[in-house]
């Protein structure tokens, strides 16, 4: 089997390691990577975090299994016994409710079943465990007690893509400029270098730009390339480690070192335009939003100081904030692993083994993703995932 993958961030590596590692030598694999730094790619600029705290359990089974590979990245991804150095850190994410606690609490259910060391906090108890926050707004809180943490997202991407290559996967630097289409199937990539591959599979893991590859073979994907930029910032007055704080007002922070970082998550109702640059982190969001609500939250961040920003794209699918994985249902051998809406590098390990799956032996066997068929856009049904960071 040939296979073409689109794309050679962490998804597209994770594709390409599990068909190997599953596949061997029956199977030969290409991936098409124009960016092979990965200067822009959304592995190297997100903030690399793990968490279990989702609120539909195929997400948190995804989390377990990425969890599995960050938490023990020797085993899975060491090449000729060099160390593999992800920078993980171990620690919760802390989600905050101020007003209904619902969601949180069926959440916090759904975790539970699945055997997520997962909290609920009281406020009272909030405040004892963690004394810097401000509480008195704050109904209920949900911890993390294992499985959770940060990491380096470009050393991950870049670990993937080494161990893929130990095990015979090939990286070809070029863009895709064409999608050659037979009847319901593909038949090859076309590249801006005048080469053409062959091939029996094709995978668009092309993240930001996977609407681009997919409009190639005359499919519509509602993925959209979204701006987000992450701050990092120094407080005077020094705090333990902090879990990776998630507040109702719409920022998250977390410790970095011995600073901190944090971002704003729009809401639906934000202008959110697709492809603004990547070189103008949008500073004045820090001004006029975030610092308030990190303030509100820590009293101490009232005296941070900004210290820098950087800015990356988000790969979005509005409807639902969920990724697409698997084939189009009328191009079988067109398969996607896009729109993860944030929560893509940790959920790489287990798209990718999924995709190896379904590519080698005919369905879905460790995870059931059908949840995740691109057949739900045209029926406009919603596979919501509520926990959106």
């Amino acid at each position: 089997m040939r296979v073409v993958i689109i794309g050679g961030g962490a998804m597209g590596s994770a594709v390409a390691l599990f068909l190997k590692r599953q596949g061997g030598a029956g199977v030969d694999v290409t991936v098409v990577e124009p960016d092979p730094g990965l200067a822009r790619a959304s592995s190297a600029l997100s903030a690399g975090s793990i968490r279990q705290q989702f609120s539909n359990a195929i997400n948190v089974r995804m989390s377990q299994f990425g969890h599995e590979v960050i938490a023990n990245a020797q085993a899975w991804l060491g090449v000729d016994d060099e160390p593999v150095d992800l920078g993980f850190v171990p620690s919760g994410y802390l989600f905050l409710a101020t007003g209904s606690t619902g969601v949180l609490e069926a959440n916090h259910a759904v975790q539970r079943d699945l055997g997520v060391p997962v909290r609920l906090l009281a406020r009272d108890e909030l405040a004892s465990r963690f004394p810097w926050l401000r509480v008195e707004d704050v109904q209920l809180a949900s911890l993390g007690e294992g499985g959770e943490g940060w990491f380096d997202g470009y050393a991950f991407a870049r670990a993937l893509a080494r161990k893929a290559r130990s095990i015979g996967a090939r990286w070809h630097r070029a863009r895709v400029t064409g999608l050659e289409r037979e009847g319901d199937r593909l038949r090859a990539a076309s590249l801006d270098d005048g080469t053409r591959l062959e091939a029996d599979a094709i995978v668009n893991a092309a993240g930001p730009w996977a609407r681009s590859v997919a409009a190639l073979a005359g499919v519509a994907l509602p993925v959209h390339a979204r701006r987000r930029t992450v701050f990092a910032f120094s407080c005077p007055t020094t705090l333990p480690l902090t879990p990776l704080v998630i507040d109702p007002s719409g920022c998250w922070f977390r410790s970095e070192g011995h600073q901190f970082i944090g971002a704003w998550t729009p809401g639906e109702h934000d202008d959110d335009p697709d492809d603004l640059p990547l070189d103008e982190p949008d500073i004045a969001l820090f001004e006029e939003r975030l610092w308030p609500a990190l303030a509100h939250r820590v009293p101490a961040f009232e005296a941070l100081r900004l210290t820098r920003a950087w800015a990356g794209y988000y790969e979005v699918h509005p409807l639902d904030h969920n990724a697409i994985i698997g084939p189009h249902p009328e191009l079988a051998n067109l398969l996607f692993v896009n729109g993860f809406s944030g929560h893509g590098l940790q959920h790489a390990p287990a798209a990718g083994r999924g995709i190896a799956e379904w590519l080698l032996e005919g369905g879905w066997r460790s995870l059931d993703l059908s949840p995740f068929a691109y057949a739900r856009l045209a029926e406009g049904h919603a596979f919501a995932e509520l926990a959106v960071i």
